[in-house]
């Protein structure tokens, strides 16, 4: 279903002259559920999220938050992730018995890679769920796609941008064209809007950059990928979509079920 389009979810209905409501036909027998560690003041993930999986049969996606409010480089703001915090918001997924538990954020384009396989280490070990994050999953498609070039997209800082392109650079992945927005507040990366996330993805593609990374979960990137992507020729690689995708994989669940979302969910097909 494209996310682009309105479409109707219920269908109404009486029983015994009471007017009831119900959901279109989705089956919830003994779903695979999949958990989502979220950013507190993230707001954008959770409705994308569903959107992307709504279709699905047999599937439930839930949430448990922890609190990130800033993206720096301080010590403050980096202890955001620290272990304890995801062993904390873990435990809570845990009781509802999920397959997968993924972290949807992209702490380790800054901190490192090496600090997102600690976090789905300490996941693994705490709940007996397989583990992923944002950053592990958009590594695991750079290598599955060959991609050693890519423009990147965010609305961070120059100096944790600078971070980013560093790490990605460590592990093979060159960013040849980049964009940042400078903001700080985590909160407020929702509220860039469309058109801008749009006109920068046309500069990164004007630029050469036929791969591009949007790096941050709380941005509302994903929504134009299939657009972007059949008028540019691009990939877009969005944060939250690639955690969605891993994380189905995880769950033994075909991602290129999800349609209208962009190629990489075509290119498992």
């Amino acid at each position: 279903m494209s996310p682009h389009n309105e479409s109707q979810i219920h269908k109404t209905g009486s029983v015994n002259n009471v007017c009831v409501t119900e959901m279109e036909s989705r089956t919830f027998e003994n779903p695979v559920r999949i958990g989502m560690l979220t950013p507190s003041s993230n707001s954008v993930l959770e409705p994308v999220t569903h959107e992307m999986i709504r279709d699905l049969n047999n599937i439930s996606v839930h949430f448990s938050r922890l609190r990130v409010t800033e993206i720096a480089l301080d010590e403050t703001a980096l202890a955001q992730f620290d272990l304890k915090p995801f062993l904390q918001a873990t435990s809570l997924l845990t009781d509802a018995r999920c397959k997968v538990i993924a972290w949807s954020g992209t702490s380790g384009g800054w901190r490192g890679f090496d600090h997102d396989r600690a976090i789905c280490e300490t996941i693994e070990s705490a709940s007996g769920a397989r583990a992923t994050t944002s950053v592990l999953a958009l590594q695991d498609l750079f290598e599955e796609h060959g991609i050693g070039e890519f423009g990147l997209l965010t609305p961070y800082t120059a100096d944790i941008q600078e971070k980013i392109i560093q790490n990605f650079g460590d592990h093979g992945f060159q960013c040849i064209a980049e964009r940042h927005l400078n903001i700080r507040d985590n909160f407020s990366f929702a509220g860039v809007d469309t058109k801008t996330l749009d006109r920068l993805c046309r500069e990164l593609s004007a630029e050469g950059a036929r791969s591009i990374a949007i790096i941050c979960t709380n941005i509302k990137g994903a929504g134009l990928a299939q657009a972007l992507e059949a008028e540019l020729g691009i990939t877009l690689y969005d944060s939250v979509a690639a955690v969605v995708f891993r994380a189905l994989q995880l769950a033994d669940i075909e991602p290129g079920q999800i349609q209208g979302w962009g190629r990489i969910f075509e290119s498992s097909r």
